[in-house]
């Protein structure tokens, strides 16, 4: 991909975000990056693989879960196309948490924590856009806690599908229905209900 159509893109991904970002800011950041298409059901990272890479989702969805005590499959979250996946590192882990994987052919982003860090120190703007993106990511952590202390599994389901309309289509139920804390029988039913 060229410079100029990355540059396009990021800024296309910075509006839908509110955020803005300077051009130079984020040439410097493209220049740090790499981009791979991955494959579906390829895995971008494992549970305790380092967190010196980060990505940001250009097209396609991954998905990240872990295995529970008992070995259930547990989804924790979904990156789709404008947002951060392998995203640990920028919080201060060390060690992957989960596993990341692609449920469809993604085209991610690739760049070093460290060095994206450094220049978000660095530079004002980015620092401004840094603190948009956290703020974000706060919001939808307390969104989807408050998910899990006051709603039901239908109501959770509900705001999923406004929260991430392209998802109730592309994504097999089992990883929404874990997504949501339900068993993928739960759901089936409620979508039925849904549907009469």
């Amino acid at each position: 991909m060229d410079k100029k159509y990355l540059i396009e893109e990021l800024n296309r991904i910075a509006k839908k975000h509110n955020v803005i970002i300077d051009e130079e800011a984020l040439g410097d950041i493209i220049s740090l990056s790499t981009i791979r298409v991955v494959t579906k059901g390829d895995i971008l990272s494992s549970m305790g693989d380092d967190t010196n890479v980060a990505g940001l989702v250009l097209s396609g969805i991954a998905r990240s879960y872990y295995i529970d005590k008992d070995g259930n499959d547990v989804t924790r979250g979904f990156a789709v196309a404008g947002t951060m996946c392998m995203d640990e590192g920028f919080f201060g882990y060390e060690e992957r948490i989960c596993m990341w994987e692609a449920l469809e052919e993604t085209t991610v982003m690739f760049f070093n924590v460290k060095e994206v860090k450094k220049r978000i120190r660095e530079n004002d703007k980015l620092k401004d856009t840094w603190i948009t993106l956290l703020e974000n990511a706060l919001r939808y952590k307390i969104y989807r806690e408050n998910g899990f202390l006051v709603e039901n599994a239908t109501e959770r389901y509900v705001h999923f599908k406004k929260m991430f309309p392209e998802l109730s289509e592309h994504v097999p139920q089992k990883h929404i229905a874990t997504y949501l804390g339900i068993a993928p029988e739960s759901l089936s039913r409620i979508r039925s209900a849904m549907k009469e």
